[in-house]
């Protein structure tokens, strides 16, 4: 755990997000990252500050709003509220919303601008250059990628305007050294050294003005009323507005400790701007600026003149919230580019969420209730238990090493190992058997307990991620004050009380199956069955298989391929492997669907599907005796 001396302030912002179009999954993502970063130091212990905001000037607004036939504050109310809106429900717990047309942080910039333009490193000057109103900033002749802006793929239009300028050129070596003495400033490494090779080059002075006579939408200079503010010297100063900048306890709490979370498109704003701004200021830079990826579709970024562009409360609202925050933080390495398929979305539901964390937490629960009068029961030291305590006191530590490393995904496969070993030590402790043995009493409380325990110890660590699943299974352990769950309530084994009284509940993540776009939505499979006629069953092949060979699948350790004799040889595929070893099954003789559609799992095609029951304790195959003839019907 974090000792005394180490605990500290915490402050994290998401980049303010542009009004000139509608939330998607990428602003999703970014937000829910920095959430799960501010839960995560809530719950260590830490005095936490969450910001995010939108950033509502400049020419693509005006020109938005231009086309949704609006004025440019009635345009960016309403954008601005759907952010708002949306926040609440992708269970965002921001502390802050600042919008850069509040009058506090219009004051702010001005401020900031004066202080600069008084210090003598701002000037009037002209510039010419190839201009990209899409990014709203001029571009070097070798930025640009056959001759179009690497980013829009526009070609840029050529400006010639009289402005107001920033001599961030004064501050080149210095944000060199900067970058070169503090190797976490800008992490991970690799847009550090994208900022470095930028740097390379002489850094030209910034323009930040725009005249009015082309644009009023921003903040008036307040030395020069002919000029507007450049949109990225007003949007940036956010992350001081949204803590009091400058006289504040909150800004002198949180600044010191100022974590900047971005996607990569804006690196050069935040890795070169910003700091030189806040050096200009005379104030203090930021202490990590953290750089991700995109979000592609078909390998290519979203983009919503392509159509390509994914709606996070389409998701939300089809799959559920907590399997939505879940896929975004496991399938994304942070700082990489990664795919977004709605059909591995449903993958990862059914593998990791239902398959392995739905089904720990029902047949735990289950076994509290059929084995110990639905309570937890009392609990006794054994050395065979050693390996799972081990592992849950250890945890802790795992997943916050991988939160310091922003390997949110390592965390979340760290949680995900000790599942797999909860799992693993119900199939080897067989509660199921020592219930049958009276003598075995104690032995069997206490193995209930410790699996009652472990998933305690799993809906704490998984709060950040899902905190409305963590907080069902809380309560289903008889925990009712889910909010100030900590974890140094962790670190000791133990911390789940005798006598809680246990609730099943329905089930925690059902199946999805799968439908391709033109197929119609996805289905939820729900625990309560549709009635069908018995003509609709009769098309059911249900027949007698026997096992010939069964082996288990690559880099899986719950499916096993088996080779089955129905009259004919055929593969089938089967989620069994964590309760039977491959050699157990064969010549075992077993009742299977034939006339399915044959699908491929973990690159296996099977065709047919074993019959088999979950009760809770195991998963256990529909089987016959030795007069059961190969191929039979069953009917």
């Amino acid at each position: 755990m974090i000792s005394e001396k180490e605990m500290k302030n915490f402050y994290v912002t998401t980049p303010i997000y542009y009004v000139n179009a509608s939330p998607h999954i990428g602003h999703a993502y970014t937000t829910i990252v920095a959430d799960v970063m501010a839960r995560f130091h809530r719950m260590a212990g830490y005095r936490t500050y969450f910001l995010t905001g939108t950033d509502e000037h400049g020419d693509k607004v005006a020109e938005a709003a231009r086309e949704a036939g609006e004025a440019p504050q009635e345009y960016a109310d309403r954008i601005s509220g759907q952010f708002r809106a949306l926040w609440p429900k992708l269970s965002i717990t921001n502390d802050y919303f600042v919008r850069t047309t509040d009058p506090d942080h219009k004051e702010v910039v001005r401020s900031i601008l004066q202080k600069v333009y008084d210090s003598g490193d701002i000037y009037f000057g002209e510039y010419e250059g190839h201009y990209c109103v899409g990014c709203e900033r001029f571009y070097r002749e070798s930025e640009l990628v056959d001759g179009m802006c690497p980013d829009h793929l526009t070609v840029p239009e050529t400006r010639k305007e009289s402005n107001y300028f920033f001599r961030m050129s004064k501050y080149q070596n210095w944000l060199i050294g900067h970058i070169q003495d503090n190797p976490d400033f800008i992490r991970p490494e690799r847009y550090r050294n994208e900022a470095l090779a930028f740097l390379k080059e002489p850094l030209e002075d910034l323009c930040i003005s725009r005249p009015k006579t082309r644009l009023t939408w921003g903040i008036t200079l307040p030395f020069d009323e002919q000029y507007v503010t450049y949109v990225w010297f007003d949007a940036l100063i956010n992350y001081l507005t949204g803590i009091g900048y400058p006289d504040s306890e909150q800004f002198g709490i949180s600044w010191p400790v100022s974590e900047h979370l971005i996607a990569k498109d804006i690196l050069k704003p935040h890795g070169i701007y910003w700091p030189t701004m806040l050096k200009g200021a005379g104030i203090e830079p930021y202490q990590h600026l953290n750089v991700h990826g995109y979000w592609n579709i078909d390998q290519n970024k979203m983009s919503k003149s392509r159509g390509t562009v994914v709606k996070p409360l389409d998701l939300k609202d089809t799959y559920g919230l907590d399997a939505f925050r879940y896929f975004l933080m496991r399938d994304m390495v942070f700082g990489l580019d990664s795919n977004f398929s709605e059909e591995a979305f449903v993958q990862r539901i059914n593998a990791d969420l239902a398959n392995d964390l739905g089904n720990l937490v029902s047949r735990s629960l289950s076994m509290a209730v059929k084995y110990c009068e639905g309570r937890v029961p009392a609990a006794a030291d054994h050395p065979d238990d050693a390996p799972l305590i081990a592992k849950a006191t250890g945890l802790f530590s795992e997943v916050e090493a991988s939160f310091r490393s922003l390997q949110f995904h390592k965390a979340l496969i760290s949680i995900w190992e000790f599942i797999n070993l909860t799992n693993r030590y119900i199939v080897e402790r067989e509660p199921w058997v020592l219930a049958k043995d009276p003598p075995a009493r104690p032995r069997l409380d206490t193995v209930v307990y410790n699996i009652l325990e472990a998933l305690r110890v799993i809906a704490v660590l998984v709060t950040p991620f899902m905190p409305d699943s963590a907080g069902d299974i809380l309560r289903r352990l008889g925990i009712e004050d889910v909010e100030p769950q900590n974890f140094s309530s962790i670190g000791t084994w133990g911390g789940l009380p005798k006598g809680n009284v246990i609730t099943r509940g329905t089930s925690l993540f059902p199946r999805v199956e799968y439908q391709k776009p033109d197929e119609g939505p996805a289905t939820i499979l729900t625990d309560v069955k549709e009635e069908i006629s018995f003509e609709a069953f009769h098309k059911i092949d249900l027949r007698v298989a026997q096992v010939i060979e069964a082996q288990r699948v690559n880099k899986s350790d719950k499916l096993l391929k088996l080779k089955i004799d129905v009259g004919e040889e055929r593969t089938i595929v089967a989620g069994i492997g964590k309760d039977y070893r491959p050699e157990d099954l064969v010549g075992k003789k077993i009742a299977v669907i034939l006339n399915l559609k044959p699908v491929k799992l973990m690159g296996v095609e099977s065709h047919g599907m074993l019959l088999a029951t979950d009760t809770g304790d195991k998963v256990s195959l529909v089987s016959f005796d030795g007069d059961a003839d190969v191929g039979a019907v069953i009917s």
